[in-house]
């Protein structure tokens, strides 16, 4: 990794306390110092478009967000690319309902991308259905949801767009998250950081681990990366 430019950073688990969806304020803070600094901070979330630009916009750090796991990248209130289709996720959600008992759309803010479950039945047991059906979907759970996303599409699938679209290459870019979503952007970052309330699956993907966790984890996070980089170059 030559040098940071970057961060991708996940909201529910990481930013948040206690994985409540309550923002640790000095996570907040953290982020819009790096900002500040003159480092792009960049939401990557299973959250929706408005949830997640919204955050940027009120939290100070850069306006585009990667939201819906990779499925839209929003750069204004009105300008959102989609890169998931959301036609097939709902074949597969008629699926599942039709055979899996208790399956159900999560209430939530409006998806353009994908589908938001609730996490009452066996993921593993549903995975296997859509793929007898050859349907190109694929389930992940945030912890927050499950999701049905498309094939090809993920958390670095937004991130690499909106990276494009700044000018700036994911090798320079540091990603922080706690979930399974994260691991398409732990695999692809130049750096990652994994908080400490990960799945083990999920830390094993990370090129770092630190103990604290959510929004702890986070500011941990940030003053690691800082020991470990920042006065090395200054």
């Amino acid at each position: 990794m030559r040098h940071i430019t970057s961060f991708a950073v996940d909201i529910d688990g990481t930013i948040t306390e206690n994985g409540g969806g309550m923002l640790h304020l000095p996570a907040v803070l953290e982020l819009r110092i790096l900002e500040k600094m003159g480092f792009r901070v960049i939401f990557a979330t299973g959250r929706s478009s408005f949830e997640a630009y919204t955050l940027a916009v009120f939290g100070g750090t850069t306006k585009i967000a990667v939201s819906e796991n990779g499925g839209v990248i929003t750069k204004s209130p009105e300008e959102h690319l989609v890169l998931g289709n959301k036609k097939i996720c709902m074949e597969g959600y008629n699926v599942l309902k039709d055979r899996i008992n208790g399956v159900k759309n999560k209430p939530v803010f409006g998806r353009m991308s994908e589908v938001v479950l609730c996490r009452n039945f066996d993921i593993d047991l549903a995975q296997q259905i859509l793929k007898e059906h050859k349907l190109p979907l694929y389930l992940s759970d945030s912890k927050y949801a499950y999701h049905i996303n498309q094939v090809g599409v993920d958390k670095f699938t937004g991130l690499t767009k909106a990276l494009q679209i700044l000018g700036l290459q994911a090798r320079d870019c540091v990603a922080i998250g706690d979930s399974e979503t994260d691991i398409p952007l732990f695999k692809s970052c130049g750096y990652s950081i994994c908080l400490g309330h990960a799945e083990e699956k999920v830390k094993q993907n990370a090129t770092q681990v630190v103990s604290a966790k959510h929004g702890e984890g986070l500011v941990q996070a940030i003053q690691f990366v800082s020991q470990k980089f920042f006065e090395l170059e200054s």
